[in-house]
């Protein structure tokens, strides 16, 4: 139901952007939102967008990471700059109706020299 895309391997300080589409049944009613979960460590929330366009993004990336969704598309991206290290991680695109929670399959993010 998520597809996700634009992961892989980036130095300190560049970008990558991220990709998940989903089917319009599901898009059109929830909050998408993108987590992470590094290896020995819990799954963690990075961003959310409402159907409204209302964002909400962990402290330890404001200011770095964007989230943004294309409504016509059925698409949110992650935006993500200035990347460091500690961004290495598995990234799972998530949609919350409300009721149920759908997961992507996971894309790796690795941030080394």
């Amino acid at each position: 139901q998520l597809v996700e895309s634009g992961g892989g391997l980036v130095q300190p300080g560049g970008s990558l952007r991220l990709s998940c589409a989903a089917s319009r049944s599901i898009f059109s009613i929830s909050t998408m939102g993108w987590y992470r979960q590094a290896p020995g460590k819990q799954r963690e929330l990075v961003a959310t967008i409402t159907k409204n366009g209302i964002t909400n993004v962990a402290d330890s990336v404001k200011g770095r990471f964007t989230i943004s969704r294309d409504n016509a598309k059925n698409t949110v991206y992650l935006q993500m700059n200035s990347l460091k290290p500690e961004d290495t991680a598995v990234y799972y695109c998530n949609a919350f109706t409300g009721v149920v929670n759908y997961w992507g399959q996971g894309t790796q993010v690795t941030v080394s020299s």
